[in-house]
């Protein structure tokens, strides 16, 4: 069955976008007409709409195998992606696949095959070895983060992908990083380049925290309490670290969340949940978190410890002072320890003495029951409204998946709330309600 052809006016009023920025409508211009494109571009300035748009428009309704392929370095890039497309409402599948979840499961999704398959090169390279679905109709390859794509780590997998798709006419390759070599095996010829990196953002400011000593969590605690109540990002290199710095933050009753490499996927996106829905205004991440994932406005970002790159440098600074926002990123610095050259000399910011932010007045609530149950937001929002009786304030964001829903909800309306929701029905389905 074919599906109707959405417009680009008609997507983007679903998005509540009134207008394109510029480097959409240089990349835009660039897709239609070329067949092969680098798009480079900061972080947070909306490329993934950028290449989605044009390339939705290229699809054949009439086709009921993949059309399209987008890599991507992480799996929360690749969720991401996919909530997009989901989000625009065009009317075409798409399915993320990756490792960490079962390939059964990959395999029953795109059973009823995507017109876009998006997926981590590892996932993606090992479905087309098995030949899991038919390639001759994937006209397209979007790299997306190419530079972390086609790490070393990624080349065999990269090659793999290359080769087992023979008949892609148009390769777009995407980038928040500046002078990143591309491999040869690649085959790029002439490659049309739409770069905005030059646009920097110059809301975005960066100060120094000195710490008298070499162990910077005193410090970390203090400038904590001069923020105050605003959501940021610390980054730490290590999971051993965070580790270490998650226990000190509990120690001072300072509400936060984890992400890292070392996590179970489904932790990990809880993580991102809670922090999205301001149950933790703090995340705690390494440079995982640098790109690639779907989080609000970002009022700080605070480098517990350096990257050794400037490239993560950038990534990281880059997850705040996105769009027309404004943002401070903190280097935490023992005194005597020299800093790199692609710091710079910084600004010091000195600490007031403050009290430490209140906790979240938000907690998240988890409900079985989600998209693939014919459950819509309006739905979940429904049960809150209607049985839990919740007043407008007190109900926060609900974010929908394939089998589940999760639900800001105001902490102090618990008690009473749960025992109203839980076990009720929502559509055809009964949903167990609980605290996450």
């Amino acid at each position: 069955m074919s599906t109707p052809q959405k417009s680009q006016e008609e997507i983007l009023s679903k998005l509540g976008i009134s207008q394109l920025n510029p480097m959409q409508l240089a990349a835009q211009n660039a897709i239609k007409s070329s067949n092969e494109i680098i798009l480079l571009s900061p972080t947070g300035t909306g490329k993934t709409l950028a290449f989605l748009l044009p390339l939705i428009q290229e699809l054949d309704a009439t086709c009921e195998e993949i059309q399209q392929v987008v890599i991507v370095p992480s799996r929360e890039l690749a969720i991401q992606i996919e909530q997009v497309m989901r989000e625009m409402g065009t009317g075409f599948k798409v399915n993320a696949v990756y490792g960490g979840r079962a390939g059964s499961k990959d395999r029953i999704e795109i059973k009823h095959r995507p017109a876009v398959l998006v997926g981590t090169p590892g996932r993606v390279s090992d479905h087309l070895r098995r030949d899991a679905f038919d390639t001759s109709f994937i006209r397209t390859l979007v790299l997306d983060e190419f530079d972390k794509s086609l790490e070393i780590g990624f080349e065999s997998e990269m090659k793999d992908i290359l080769h087992l798709l023979p008949k892609v006419k148009k390769m777009l390759l995407t980038s928040a990083t500046q002078g990143v070599e591309i491999p040869r095996f690649v085959g790029l010829k002439s490659p049309v380049t739409v770069d905005f990196l030059e646009d920097k953002i110059t809301q975005l400011q960066i100060k120094k925290v000195l710490s008298p000593t070499k162990d910077k969590l005193e410090t970390l605690v203090e400038l904590i309490s001069h923020l105050g109540n605003q959501n940021g990002i610390i980054f730490c290199n290590f999971k051993d670290s965070i580790q270490r710095v998650s226990e000190c933050l509990e120690e001072h009753g300072i509400s936060h969340g984890i992400f890292s490499g070392g996590m179970e996927q489904t932790d990990r996106e809880r993580s991102l949940i809670k922090f999205r829905n301001g149950t933790h205004q703090i995340l705690l991440a390494t440079d995982l978190a640098a790109r690639g994932i779907d989080v609000p406005e970002i009022k700080f970002i605070i480098h517990y410890h350096l990257p050794l790159r400037s490239e993560e440098f950038i990534h990281r600074n880059g997850r705040t002072a996105r769009m027309n926002s404004d943002g401070t990123a903190y280097v935490l610095h023992y005194e005597r320890d020299p800093l790199p050259d692609f710091i710079g000399n910084l600004p010091i910011e000195k600490l007031t003495k403050s009290k430490l932010p209140p906790p979240s007045e938000w907690s998240t609530l988890f409900v079985s029951g989600g998209r693939k149950d014919k459950i819509s937001k309006g739905d979940v929002a429904g049960l809150f409204f209607k049985q839990g009786n919740l007043e407008k304030d007190q109900l926060g964001v609900i974010e929908l998946k394939t089998d589940c829903a999760f639900v800001g909800v105001k902490t102090t309306t618990l008690e009473k709330l749960l025992p109203k929701v839980n076990n009720m029905k929502l559509k055809e389905k009964k949903v167990r309600v609980t605290v996450i």
